[in-house]
């Protein structure tokens, strides 16, 4: 496990594809225990990734510091940004704001056009880093946190990620290229504004255009 800061309060690592971020056998809290060489190591998930998707995430240490870290990503003070790579050319920068409905029984989500119980309003906005004839390089900064929400929003443009496998029919051979590249938080013990950063792995199709 590639474990990027550690204190009495948070954890933050990079979460491998794969992965669930849940407290389960197999879950992230799991192999970090077992990483960490403590099976009895109190390690609380207060936001996730999708299975599917990599990168840094945050994790509290005790009970406190898990309601303050929640109650910052309720507030809308908890940073977010992502890297994506999709198919098509994006515009420079630009805002989606879609409605989206869950299907549970098919685990995918659908963007729709009234709202209806169980819709829920998702916002974004990206900046195009990098692109090429059928290829953009978008840096991402989540408003709302809902499932799949990156994936569906470009999807539904005709910007589908590459490496994906729900909302896409192309025969990507890749992982999802959808990573979590900065979070931002302040610390739950000492008041201290944190932000770390970490850019993806130099694989396809990421070593196209990285580092930055």
């Amino acid at each position: 496990m590639d474990i990027v800061c550690r204190d009495g309060a948070v954890l933050v690592c990079v979460k491998p594809a794969g992965v669930l971020s849940t407290d389960e056998p197999g879950g992230l809290p799991d192999l970090l225990r077992e990483a960490l060489g403590d099976k009895d190591a109190d390690l609380r998930t207060v936001h996730r990734l999708d299975r599917a998707v990599s990168g840094l995430m945050v994790l509290a240490r005790s009970a406190a510091a898990a309601s303050a870290l929640s109650r910052e990503i309720r507030e809308g003070r908890f940073y977010k940004e992502y890297l994506a790579m999709v198919h098509g050319s994006t515009p420079d920068r630009g805002e989606l704001r879609d409605l989206l409905w869950r299907d549970k029984a098919r685990k995918m989500t659908f963007v729709v056009q009234e709202p209806a119980k169980g819709v829920q309003e998702a916002v974004l906005d990206y900046e195009t880093l990098r692109r090429g004839a059928d290829m953009s390089l978008v840096r991402v900064h989540l408003h709302t946190g809902r499932t799949h929400q990156i994936r569906v929003q470009f999807a539904s443009r005709g910007w589908p990620l590459y490496g994906e496998r729900k909302y896409s029919e192309n025969p990507d051979d890749c992982p999802l290229a959808l990573w979590s590249h900065a979070v931002g938080f302040t610390h739950p013990a000492t008041g201290e504004r944190m932000r770390f950063e970490k850019e993806p792995p130099a694989v396809y199709p990421w070593n196209m255009w990285l580092p930055l």
